[in-house]
């Protein structure tokens, strides 16, 4: 298990780290020090309570359930959506594929017959 990274939900933050819980029975903490290779003052300025994020598996206790965690040097949150750029039409519409489609299949029948030429 160690090593792997896996998906969890941020349960509760303290000064100290930042508390994830995985299933019924795993959680875990990420301590302040396994937040960022920079200075850590808030782990709030990182992560929210009931967001879903990822974490790296540092050390496990399997007895008590417990994990140790790491988000340094991963991309522990999720990208949820794009931007989405509202398409901007052209006056002319379709009317440039129907104009150019035709100069674009003789252009690829061209170059068929001369490869078979060469051939």
């Amino acid at each position: 298990m160690k090593g792997r990274i896996l998906k969890g939900v941020v349960t509760g933050i303290e000064p100290y780290g930042v508390f994830v819980q995985f299933d019924d029975y795993y959680s875990g903490l990420i301590h302040i020090s396994e937040i960022s290779d920079g200075f850590v003052k808030d782990p709030g300025a990182y992560v929210k309570i009931g967001e879903i994020i990822n974490a790296k598996i540092i050390d496990v206790d399997d007895q008590m359930g417990h994990l140790k965690l790491s988000i340094k040097n991963i991309q522990y949150k999720e990208k949820y959506a794009t931007i989405r750029r509202k398409i901007k039409e052209t006056p002319l519409g379709f009317k440039t594929l129907s104009y150019y489609l035709p100069i674009w299949i003789e252009e690829s029948l061209k170059n068929i017959r001369e490869k078979s030429i060469d051939k």
